[in-house]
């Protein structure tokens, strides 16, 4: 029962309740007497006179006479009367009452309130509504005490809880190495002090979402076995002034006291932003707390054996105080893992997972090229989810691969239904796309094709390299444009009237014509010149980030280029449709029959393919003279040692 008690008293509108009844109850006793109609002083002395009084009160003090009327007598629509009366009339008053004594009673009383008791229904009010106030701020602040603003919000992790180890990172085998670093100093650090070595103090950890950053912090508190604090950079701001800047002071007071320990703050862009860069002034409550931090940061002994891991995904829009050497001396990217990466993930992930025989994760790395650890995450979950909505005991190649184009490009829209002619345009589009990639001598293998309706789509061509790729060269480029409009020109050639299902490939390739003339310099009018700007301004929105540095000149001929690169990719991918025009048939009846065909299905349809010739040699210049002579080939054996 009592906790019961404790509990309905730490519900807030139980407070509010009790609140309103107080404030209730003290409007009724402040309303005393005012029941009482205010008349002049004659009208109740006449009152008197003609025994129409039942009762009378003489408050002396107050100088005012109350009277009750009898039953039945009604003045100035009231039974109820009051008026004021002057110091001198009081004798004159008493003479009356004597003379014409009201049959109930009357006496003549000294009253006079408290001036406790008048400052306390004064102060009632505003005292129920502070406590509200400060009652309702520490329920927001997580309850407790209404003052602890300025305290760190960081949370320490006990060293008995499960934690985190290196061997549950997959895909980062640098990031790993340079912390391991990082808990070795912490756990002996005589072995770099007696060398003279001086341990970063602070350790910036970027790349893409969903690379691991905050998994790897987790793995360095479980294996360093220190105190770990954790905090996101959004909780040191608060919407009172100064709290960012007590709450980091506070938050390194504490690892202070702790240390060795770790100070890990994820999403620190939220407070390291660069400074100045507002629309309004520059003294403001993040700026604030980015100031204390640099100088908590930099305030550190020699080895003080606090070390800070952060965290983000823009890395470009902190300020460069924070960057500079004696802060985050060291910055480590988390970038997208690899082929081997991807493979030991997918091991992690699926290691109490039931799959069938016939999986092989290598072969579904392959397949997913430029996914991070939170995406294969996802395609191994969705497979096991797949694969419990059938009722099946063991995860197959059929779940995964269906949970890779989930990831991908959506849920399968199989509701959706096509007629037969929207059918048709659909897979002859698709067809347009790989028939043409696969024509083309730099393009990646073809590895699945559909017609199903998958989120915004109609249907999609999968086009993924079989190993990992780290740079594009131009014919690379120029094949991506030709097959990426493969599916415009193959609706021109069959139906002579093309639909709306092009607007994305128009989309890219206009974006990837437009980097090739203005930012990879693969134009021989324009050279190799990086025409426009993107500034570092990060609050002002994204599209007043880009500067004109060209003259209008300039813009029109990077009109043109744009354009004759899109002219010769269209007019080439329409050419290889024209030439393989009996393959294309045959690819759209194999589609119109099984909507689906995978990368051994399509290369049987391709065996027939006439592949398209390789392009002409490019200088960048009309004048430059291509070399006849190969590219040196090192052998293994002969590689310099730096690679």
């Amino acid at each position: 029962m009592k906790k019961r008690f404790v509990v309905a008293l730490k519900n807030p509108i139980i407070w509010i309740l009790l609140a309103i009844l107080l404030f209730f109850g003290y409007s009724q006793i402040s309303n005393i007497g005012k029941s009482f109609k205010e008349v002049d002083t004659q009208t109740i002395i006449g009152a008197i006179t003609a025994s129409q009084v039942d009762s009378a009160l003489l408050l002396a003090q107050d100088q005012q006479i109350r009277v009750v009327l009898k039953s039945g007598v009604k003045i100035s629509d009231s039974s109820k009367l009051q008026a004021s009366y002057l110091a001198n009339q009081e004798v004159e008053l008493v003479k009356i009452l004597s003379e014409n004594p009201p049959p109930n009673k009357w006496n003549v009383k000294v009253t006079r309130q408290s001036l406790l008791v008048s400052l306390l229904f004064t102060l009632i009010p505003f005292v129920l509504i502070a406590f509200l106030f400060f009652y309702l701020i520490s329920r927001a602040q997580g309850g407790g005490r209404a003052f602890q603003f300025g305290r760190s919000r960081a949370k320490l992790n006990e060293k008995d809880k499960p934690q985190t180890k290196f061997t549950d990172v997959a895909g980062a085998d640098e990031a790993i190495e340079e912390l391991r670093e990082i808990k070795d100093f912490l756990v002996d650090p005589t072995k770099y002090q007696k060398l003279g070595a001086k341990i970063p103090k602070g350790v910036l950890l970027y790349g893409p979402p969903g690379t691991g950053k905050t998994l790897l912090a987790r793995a360095v508190a479980g294996e360093a076995n220190v105190p770990f604090f954790s905090i996101s950079g959004s909780d040191f701001v608060e919407m009172f002034v100064g709290v960012g800047a007590a709450r980091v002071r506070d938050m390194f007071t504490q690892a202070k006291a702790n240390a060795p320990a770790i100070v890990f703050v994820d999403e620190i862009d939220a407070v390291g932003r660069h400074r100045g860069a507002g629309m309004g002034g520059g003294h403001d409550e993040r700026e604030q707390t980015l100031n204390q931090l640099l100088v908590e940061m930099d305030g550190f002994e020699a080895n003080g054996s606090v070390i800070m891991i952060a965290a983000t995904n823009r890395p470009d829009i902190l300020d460069p105080a924070l960057l500079r050497p004696g802060r985050f001396d060291r910055q480590i990217p988390v970038d997208r893992p690899d082929l081997k990466g991807r493979e030991a993930i997918l091991k992690i992930h699926a290691q109490n997972k039931p799959l069938s025989e016939d999986v092989d994760l290598l072969s579904l790395a392959r397949r997913t090229p430029g996914f991070t650890g939170a995406d294969l995450a996802n395609v191994v979950n969705e497979a096991a989810l797949l694969t419990a909505r059938k009722d099946l005991d063991t995860i197959t190649n059929e779940a995964l691969g269906e949970s890779i184009d989930r990831v991908m490009a959506g849920p399968q829209k199989v509701s959706r239904l096509m007629n037969e002619k929207e059918r048709l345009i659909t897979a002859y589009h698709e067809g347009g796309h790989a028939l043409v990639a696969h024509a083309l001598p730099n393009t990646d293998p073809v590895q699945k094709i559909t017609i199903m309706p998958r989120g915004r789509a109609l249907g999609y061509t999968m086009v993924l390299p079989d190993e990992d790729r780290y740079s594009k060269s131009r014919n690379q480029m120029l094949d991506e444009l030709a097959y990426t409009l493969g599916g415009r020109a193959a609706e021109e050639l069959i139906f002579h009237d093309p639909t709306t299902g092009a607007a994305n490939d128009i989309e890219k390739a206009t974006a990837l014509s437009r980097a090739m003339v203005m930012e990879y310099g693969l134009s021989e009018r324009i050279g190799a010149i990086k025409l426009g700007t993107v500034s570092g301004e990060p609050f002002v929105g994204m599209s007043y980030g880009h500067q004109r540095d060209y003259s209008e000149e300039i813009a029109g001929i990077i009109d043109e280029e744009v354009r004759e690169l899109i002219d010769n990719a269209h007019q080439e991918a329409y050419e290889i449709l024209v030439a393989n025009r009996e393959v294309l048939d045959n690819l759209v009846l194999e589609l119109m029959e099984r909507e689906t065909l995978e990368k051994d299905e399509v290369s049987q349809i391709f065996a027939k393919v006439a592949q398209w010739p390789a392009r002409k040699p490019w200088t960048g210049s009309k004048d430059r003279k291509p070399s006849k002579q190969p590219p040196v080939v090192f052998e293994k054996s002969e590689k310099p040692a730096n690679g």
